[in-house]
């Protein structure tokens, strides 16, 4: 046989391919996790330190002084009550039955304040804490968990 110049000889006809062929559809999915891994760990713990201090507070009182004067004069109005500096007066009438009517200013009282001022030291604990940290080294028989 002769070899031929046709070029398509050797070739497979054209075919139409199948309207019923089936073409896969491929979608990719992509799930993300954590992982919790323990690095370090720290131990806390607290010292309470208890020192005494003398603390020396005022302490004020005050004391009243009460002088009765006798004063006996008739007056036509009641007296208000007075100060003269510290010092409060304060008149006491008594009506007295005359001919007429007349206010009898009978006495006052002086009520005079005077403060006094004196030291109480006492004994006070006051509380002092202090914090320690040790760092730790992790444990590597905890398993660890993955989170979402």
């Amino acid at each position: 046989m002769e070899p031929s110049n046709n070029r398509f000889e050797n070739q497979q006809p054209y075919q139409v391919p199948d309207p019923q062929v089936t073409i896969p559809v491929m979608e990719e999915q992509l799930q993300i996790g954590k992982d919790v891994v323990e690095t370090g760990r720290i131990r806390v713990s607290k010292t309470v330190h208890e020192e005494q201090q003398v603390v020396d507070v005022p302490i004020i009182q005050e004391e009243v002084n009460v002088k009765r004067v006798a004063i006996n004069q008739y007056v036509a109005t009641p007296p208000a009550v007075r100060y003269e500096g510290d010092t409060m007066i304060m008149p006491i009438l008594r009506e007295v039955l005359v001919v007429e009517k007349r206010l009898l200013l009978v006495e006052e009282v002086r009520i005079t304040k005077h403060q006094t001022e004196t030291r109480a030291p006492q004994q006070v604990t006051l509380r002092k804490e202090e914090i320690y940290l040790q760092r730790v080294a992790p444990n590597p028989t905890s398993p660890s968990e993955p989170t979402t």
